[in-house]
Order: C-alpha cells, then sequence, then structure tokens
C-alpha cells in the first residue's frame, strides 16, 4: 500500500499546478507515505498489546479523572486535521487501568480517519468494555482544521463533543462532580 500511496501523491502534486521535479518536492510522495503510515497508525493497534496486563484489581470507588489528554486526528471528510484534548473519568469497580493506557486508547482511535463524535464514543466503549465500571465520561474538545482553513474559515471555533455511560448519565450528581472537575481545571490554568 504505502507505494500506491506515493504513487498518488505523485499523480497528485502536478494536478495541484506543481512541478514533482522540483527540488523541494521530489522527495515529497515519500514523505507523504510515511506521515501517512504515522497518522493513522491507530488501525494496527492492538488494544490487548496496548494495555499490556495493565488492568489492576484494586477496591477503589472513588471518581479517576484524566484531563487535558492531547490528541491530533485527520477528519475523514477532508483528511485535513483536527486537534484538541481528552478528558476522561471513570467509577471503578473493582478494576483500574494503568494510567498511561487511558492516553494511548486515546490515540488508538484518534489515529485513523474520524469525525469527533464517534472517536468520543470509540473511547468511552473501549474504557467500559475492558473495566467494567460504575460509569464512564469523556469529554472532547476539538479544533478542526476543515472549519478553520477553509469553509467557514472560523479559527476561534471549538466543537465539544461528550459520551457519558453508565452511572455518568444515570445519576446528575456524578455527572456535575465530573464536569465540575473540568471547569476547576480552567480556573487553575
Amino acid at each position: 500500500m504505502p507505494k500506491q500511496i506515493r504513487s498518488l501523491i505523485e499523480e497528485l502534486i502536478p494536478l495541484i499546478g506543481e512541478d514533482p521535479t522540483r527540488e523541494g518536492l521530489v522527495r515529497t510522495p515519500t514523505r507523504v507515505e510515511r506521515a501517512y503510515k504515522f497518522l493513522t497508525r491507530g488501525y494496527t493497534t492492538d488494544l490487548d498489546n496496548l494495555l499490556n496486563d495493565a488492568i489492576f484489581h484494586e477496591e477503589c470507588n472513588e471518581m479517576v479523572v484524566v484531563q487535558n489528554i492531547e490528541f491530533y486526528s485527520l477528519c475523514e471528510h477532508h483528511i485535513l486535521p483536527f486537534y484538541g484534548k481528552v478528558h476522561v473519568g471513570y467509577l471503578p469497580k473493582g478494576k483500574i487501568i494503568g494510567l498511561s493506557k487511558i492516553p494511548r486508547i486515546v490515540d488508538m482511535f484518534a489515529r485513523r480517519l474520524q469525525v469527533q463524535e464517534r472517536m468520543t464514543q470509540q473511547i468511552a466503549l473501549t474504557l467500559e468494555k475492558v473495566l467494567l465500571p460504575h460509569g464512564i465520561a469523556v469529554v472532547v474538545e476539538g479544533r478542526h482544521l476543515c472549519m478553520m482553513m477553509r469553509g467557514v474559515e472560523k479559527q476561534n471555533s471549538l466543537v465539544t463533543s461528550s459520551a457519558m455511560l453508565g452511572a455518568f448519565k444515570e445519576t446528575r450528581e456524578t455527572r456535575i462532580e465530573f464536569l465540575n472537575l473540568l471547569q476547576t481545571r480552567d480556573k487553575n490554568g
């Protein structure tokens, strides 16, 4: 497949009005192939390998929140970047996850052709599947270059999506506690 990507970029360069033999563009097809392999590596990420047995039995019953997880993705409609932050909360029910695994799960879904709404759900459903917690909350804040540099050209727009499962959906107090923790983050930097 990489050779096919290079071939497509070799065809694309003259179609957009550039000289593919110009010094700065000669190696561009190879660079683009490597970039797309990196930017879409989420398709080849194996969840079991990612988790690496980092699910631990622990009698913790208080909310766990991981905030400000940076993500970078590609919009499936225009193949332009979107990026931002993910905030995850969960209420353990006998199991906790190694904290570094949550950002890795975020990356697994972000590094695909994606829409923010689906990515938000995928993160939540995967954490629910591996932890079987009382509840999962995921909030994603994204800036989409397809809206910023083309189309409506709104540079300051921020898209927020959420997925609330279990206690976060069913219990107002739990949801409010999570959202308040995110607001505290905003006030404290």
